[in-house]
């Protein structure tokens, strides 16, 4: 693929969203890559998790899990699992904490952590610095916002062509029994307004929005992606007995992943 190199989300939109595999790394990055995303080799944070990246231009997926052997990060190991990360960017962690503490959310302090890249024959180190609410109130799922130290290292060109024409992350939906008082925590914690839709409310991350709609109990309930054009994607889907995918049209579709509490809501980009 080629073009000019993209670059980090600007400060407060939608960074990347997160699918918790917990000690199913394997199972899920097989079942990714059949489906047809490219993923990013196996990374292994500072802080005691694993990962592979499913990367857009803009914001990108993240499944995380643990390692079988070594440290285990604890808040991965204490997060719901399935859909469960909401991740806003920040250009600067200080401020982003400043701007928390402002408004009644008592974040942490930013954590510093890497993991090993290796890009054209040599290994650098990815860093990033992190500022975390607290996990109480946000029961949904965690939210954080992240400050890339080394971009280049995370957004290149040859990760970015996925063979199912995954191209970016229109909105995450979230289930909440409180849905007002949530979309005014949420708005809070993100720094953009909440606005009234229906019987929820839509906030707006970027071009990504994030919906609070009504529900039984808090979560992160569904995941809204683009893609160049849905046959590819279709075709994989259809192929696999542990994947559901229901056609609602040319341009949308959903697919269900049983396995990982997924249900991913497919468009055809415009």
């Amino acid at each position: 693929m080629t073009g000019p190199t993209p670059a980090a989300p600007a400060d407060g939109a939608l960074d990347h969203v997160v699918i918790n595999v917990l000690r199913r790394m394997d199972g899920a990055a097989d079942l990714f890559a059949v489906l047809g995303f490219r993923l990013t080799p196996r990374g292994h944070h500072s802080l005691g998790s694993i990962n592979h990246l499913m990367m857009t231009a803009g914001p990108y997926l993240e499944l995380v899990g643990v390692p079988e052997m070594g440290p285990q990060r604890q808040d991965v190991l204490d997060s719901p699992f399935g859909l469960n990360g909401l991740v806003v960017a920040s250009r600067d962690a200080d401020a982003t904490h400043a701007r928390l503490a402002a408004a009644g959310l008592a974040a942490g302090p930013p954590v510093v952590f890497s993991r090993p890249v290796t890009v054209d024959g040599r290994t650098e180190q990815a860093q990033f610095r992190t500022v975390r609410v607290p996990a109480g109130r946000f029961p949904a799922g965690r939210l954080y916002h992240c400050e890339h130290l080394t971009p280049d290292l995370v957004w290149r060109l040859e990760w970015l062509d996925h063979p199912n024409g995954f191209s970016g992350i229109d909105a995450l939906t979230i289930e909440s029994p409180a849905p007002e008082a949530d979309a005014s925590l949420y708005a809070a914690a993100i720094g953009a307004p909440a606005e009234a839709a229906g019987a929820g409310f839509t906030i707006r991350v970027g071009e990504t929005r994030i919906v609070i709609v009504p529900g039984p109990a808090a979560r992160f309930a569904a995941l809204g992606l683009h893609f160049r054009g849905l046959d590819a994607l279709e075709a994989r889907a259809a192929a696999l007995p542990e994947a559901t995918w229901v056609r609602h049209g040319p341009d949308a579709a959903d697919l269900t992943l049983p396995a990982f509490d997924l249900h991913l809501a497919c468009r055809a980009a415009l």
